[in-house]
């Protein structure tokens, strides 16, 4: 079972009560939602902030990003990229920013 290394925003290490890095045990093939799912399992409250809850789909202004790419459009089910499996990489969850 891979041990990946997550980082979080602020406002979602808020809401979990954590700091830094998470590290997170993934059963299965590592992907997005294989992630969003472990986060939630781990830390309740973040349930509903990453992805909607009835839907499941990521929310607009939150991005992913690993090994200097932006994984944000990929479908949920994609396999991370080999460093993030491996935890040599983190996975990214980047809150974007708009404005004008």
């Amino acid at each position: 079972m891979p041990t990946i290394r997550v980082v979080l925003p602020q406002h979602l290490q808020t809401l979990a009560k954590t700091y830094g890095e998470v590290r997170l045990d993934i059963e299965g093939e590592v992907t997005h939602r294989a992630v969003l799912d472990a986060l939630e399992i781990r830390f309740p409250t973040l349930r509903g902030t990453m992805r909607d809850p009835i839907t499941l789909r990521r929310r607009p202004l939150l991005r992913f990003f690993a090994c200097e790419r932006d994984l944000t459009s990929e479908s949920l089910d994609t396999p991370l990229p080999a460093p993030v499996v491996a935890a040599t990489e983190p996975f990214c969850i980047i809150g974007a920013i708009a404005g004008g």
